[in-house]
């Protein structure tokens, strides 16, 4: 008898394991409590923008239509953006909680714009505006640009276009130039500045965001918009600058699967920052 019931309490026992052993196999694990929330890039259904507004800071971010054919980049993007948003947010809560909220203070700002600068059989070009208000003496704005391999998928460096180990010292020259001619129209009497200059200098073209541009044959892109931000070759006043230059100045700097993305010719060179 004695034999019976410890064979019954066994059973019993493991009759138990086995059912918290099922509790816990079909019961999700829990995310992590600071993960970031997971996007399926080429699922994903991600809005064409999005804004917030609080006593800290009021934000924003918007996307261009062009990224509607390539959802792998739109659910990317706006991801990454949104993140970036709101931490923008969660940063101007706590400092100005801990400075002491001052009522009659705007809310700190930041503003996203991107925009399809120029788009080829293979690449798509966005340019990226950020406009950044943090309560210092003006606001900032800088513009950068992005570029996305349509074939795979990915987001690529702007200097991939170009053949590694490529002497790029006739683009930089090119640029340099160009940026002299817009910096003595704008400020006449200014100093030209140089690629080795000490307080300001002309920056690399392989170090300066840039865009595709389009001309006058279509699907290609007939050169590059170079986005040199303020302070780099003189005062904030200044702004900053877009200069174009024709693929002709560095058509033979380009890597060959790249090269037979540009032909034709640009519609404007040089200067063309938009009216400020």
């Amino acid at each position: 008898m004695k034999t019976v019931r410890a064979l019954i309490l066994t059973a019993a026992v493991a009759a138990t394991v086995a059912a918290c052993n099922r509790d816990r196999e079909s019961a999700p694990d829990a995310p992590a409590p600071d993960a970031a929330p997971v996007v399926a890039p080429a699922s994903a259904a991600a809005p064409m923008s999005f804004d917030s507004e609080t006593p800290y800071a009021n934000v924003k971010l918007t996307l261009p239509d062009a990224i509607k054919s390539q959802p792998d980049l739109h659910a990317s993007l706006y991801a990454g953006e949104v993140r970036t948003l709101r931490q923008f947010i969660e940063g101007a809560q706590g400092e100005r909680t801990e400075a002491g909220f001052d009522e009659d203070r705007p809310p700190y700002e930041k503003t996203v714009t991107v925009t399809a600068a120029g788009e080829t059989g293979g690449l798509l070009s966005l340019k990226r505006v950020d406009f950044d208000y943090s309560g210092g003496a003006h606001p900032n704005t800088l513009a950068s640009g992005l570029l996305w391999d349509k074939t795979a998928k990915r987001q690529i460096a702007g200097t991939t276009l170009f053949r590694a180990g490529a002497d790029m010292t006739a683009l930089d020259r090119a640029l340099c130039a160009a940026l002299n001619t817009a910096k003595t129209a704008r400020s006449p009497g200014s100093a030209p500045v140089t690629l080795t200059g000490s307080d300001w200098s002309c920056p690399r073209a392989s170090a300066t965001p840039f865009v595709l541009t389009g001309g006058s044959v279509p699907g290609k892109a007939a050169g590059l918009t170079f986005l040199v931000g303020p302070y780099q070759i003189g005062p904030y006043s200044d702004g900053a600058y877009e200069i174009a230059l024709p693929a002709s100045v560095f058509q033979s700097l380009l890597a060959p699967q790249w090269a037979g993305e540009f032909a034709g010719d640009l519609s404007r060179t040089g200067d063309v920052t938009p009216t400020r």
